[in-house]
């Protein structure tokens, strides 16, 4: 039997990572908002490891703290252990990683969500999206209730036809056991949208009581650390440790005499899995000559025994699983709470969308996560957060936000996967941003909280800290530029050092520039007439020391600039424009970009190609003139 259940501006189906940010962007922006998701009890639900974070993703979680989401937030208020890394590399590569307290973290989110103004938190399976004139309309559920909505945005992560395999057992499933959306793959067929299979996977847990750490390395948190959120409201937590060991000669010999029974080389596993998270058995057989891999042993949470075995991911039977567990140095007499299992699910072909992440087929439908082809919590939670923004401003009739490669991490993934596809989840690198030195975890605010700030979705007070902070950087800035210092006064910065000592009066500025030199040398010199914190600190110091590079990088920047702005018509025939090569046209047909910057990073169109293209703009505008 099927009702009518309500009327909403914006419908989020899913309640992970991406469905939390998504539902929170629209209902922060004023729109009336639904999220129905299968599981009340699995919101933000972490079926992985429970981490936060991390190269390029723990960037991503500072940009969505910046445009005004919830997920640095929410890791900030439960971490049980808080890292920076790669310390001893360039500011462009350092991030925030967490360990997060799983439950607690999905708790948390789920009372964000049910004390949010505009936002009604359901449960209900969702099995068809309803159109109307062509456009997204509604949702239809399990049990006939139909939900009408002006914009609708799917986050269905892995439970797509999701299909859980364990050595030979195979069964539908959803992640760790939840229900599987079985019928909602149907619908989006129905709709013209093609979809491809997927894999992903997670290891065994092990619990904490018969772990022998005395034989393990211990890997605590940083003693003063850092948090995402750009707040002054976080205290600091008591944290817990993690601990490495490795596998052993017995763990490979072990895999190599099941192979026959992993379904990844059986050929029961169809879908396509993450090249960046490969399983034990997949490193085992591709890294022959190592002797050993590293594995980590990290806490899901302070009230429970279980713990998560990074390094282990695998689909191989439960008996082997138990095995190569016990054949590991601290693990020798380790029980195992449940097994480790790959799964299997639909996910759209992201070159269907906009870089609104609106879908091109049905108006008003907008997709975000790991339906996307993404794989990781984070670049789930930063799609849901555009899609979330995008739906709503198109609600309220506004532009869409779109972010640029040269501003975000986050502009970088959705333009990749929109213009490029991905025949493999999905992974964000620090090597697939061209400008990463201008996207810094430090500088994430900068970038993008006057964004936040215009759509509505940053709050006043958390933009006036903002600005607070921009004005002590730029004070301080300038006093260094300004404040002389004599060789004899700057000698003592270089005492011990075997480098040239100033031979002329010299800024300070000109001093924090050499790479002996950090701002707590210069301090001492030239105290500042307050006490700054190190978040200002540290930000002026990476300003003045890469000054030269960033200026190089914001030039090409500028010459990019000037291909994203000649815009493409939306209605442009590729076929008919002469000297494109035939690749060109398919693939320009598919994709069709907005622009020449962004028709130039399309797979199969060469230099010859854009050339053409400018060329066919520069005569049409010629001929608007004429008939003019």
């Amino acid at each position: 039997m099927r009702y009518r259940a309500g009327t909403y501006d914006v419908i989020v189906i899913g309640a992970g990572h991406a469905g939390s940010e998504a539902a929170l962007a629209s209902a922060r922006m004023g729109c009336k908002t639904l999220l129905l998701t299968i599981n009340l009890d699995t919101i933000a639900f972490m079926p992985c490891n429970p981490s936060i974070g991390g190269p390029a993703k723990g960037i991503v979680v500072r940009e969505i703290d910046a445009l005004g989401g919830q997920m640095g937030y929410n890791t900030d208020l439960t971490y049980l252990q808080m890292r920076l890394l790669n310390t001893g590399k360039g500011p462009a590569v350092q991030a925030l990683r967490a360990q997060s307290d799983k439950a607690f973290y999905g708790r948390m989110m789920k009372q964000t969500l049910e004390n949010e103004t505009n936002l009604t938190l359901k449960q209900g399976m969702v099995e068809e999206i309803l159109t109307a004139g062509g456009r997204a309309s509604g949702v239809r559920t399990n049990t006939g209730a139909e939900y009408e909505g002006r914009a609708i945005v799917l986050t269905t992560g892995t439970y797509l036809r999701g299909r859980i395999i364990i050595g030979d057992v195979s069964y539908q499933s959803g992640p760790n056991g939840q229900l599987p959306a079985m019928k909602l793959t149907d619908s989006l067929i129905d709709l013209g949208f093609s979809l491809v299979r997927f894999k992903t996977g997670t290891p065994p847990r092990v619990n904490r009581n018969t772990i022998r750490f005395d034989h393990l390395s211990v890997q605590p948190g940083d003693e003063n650390p850092l948090q995402f959120s750009f707040r002054d409201d976080i205290e600091k937590r008591d944290q817990l440790s993690c601990y490495l060991t490795y596998t052993s000669e017995a763990t490979h010999e072990i895999i190599g005499e099941n192979l026959h029974r992993a379904p990844m080389f059986s050929g029961d596993i169809e879908g396509r899995g993450p090249r960046y998270c490969p399983s034990i058995e997949d490193k085992v057989v591709r890294f022959k000559e190592r002797p050993s891999h590293q594995v980590f042993l990290e806490p899901e949470g302070r009230d429970t025994a279980e713990w998560y075995v990074q390094g282990m991911s695998t689909s191989l039977p439960e008996d082997v699983q138990i095995k190569m567990l016990r054949s590991i140095k601290g693990l020798e007499e380790v029980e195992m709470l449940r097994p480790g299992y790959a799964i299997e699910y639909d996910a759209m072909v992201p070159t269907q969308l906009d870089l609104t992440l609106e879908t091109k087929a049905v108006p008003g439908l907008f997709t975000a996560g790991q339906i996307n082809g993404t794989s990781g919590y984070e670049e789930a939670a930063g799609q849901g957060l555009m899609a979330g923004i995008n739906a709503a401003l198109s609600v309220l009739g506004k532009e869409p936000l779109i972010l640029d490669r040269s501003e975000a991490y986050i502009g970088v993934m959705i333009d990749d996967l929109v213009t490029k596809g991905t025949t493999e989840p999905y992974r964000l690198l620090t090597s697939r941003a061209e400008y990463r030195l201008l996207l810094r975890h430090d500088n994430a605010d900068a970038r993008l909280m006057e964004k936040g700030y215009r759509i509505g979705l940053l709050p006043l007070h958390r933009y006036e800290r903002f600005l607070r902070k921009q004005a002590l950087i730029d004070l301080e800035k300038d006093r260094l530029v300004n404040t002389k210092v004599q060789p004899d006064d700057a000698r003592v910065l270089f005492a011990g050092m075997d480098v040239d000592q100033p031979k002329m009066t010299q800024s300070m500025a000109q001093l924090l520039r050499r790479p002996e030199v950090n701002y707590e040398k210069i301090r001492k010199i030239r105290p500042p007439e307050m006490e700054l914190s190190e978040e200002v600190t540290s930000q002026v110091e990476i300003d003045f020391k890469y000054e030269g590079y960033v200026k190089r990088q914001e030039a090409e920047i500028e010459r990019q600039k000037k291909l994203e702005k000649k815009e493409l018509p939306v209605n442009i025939s590729y076929a008919s424009i002469r000297g494109l090569s035939n690749e060109a046209k398919e693939r320009l047909s598919v994709i069709r970009p907005r622009n020449i910057g962004q028709a130039s990073r399309v797979e199969g169109v060469t230099p010859a190609d854009i050339s053409v293209l400018l060329i066919y703009l520069e005569s049409a505008g010629k001929q608007e003139v004429a008939h003019g």
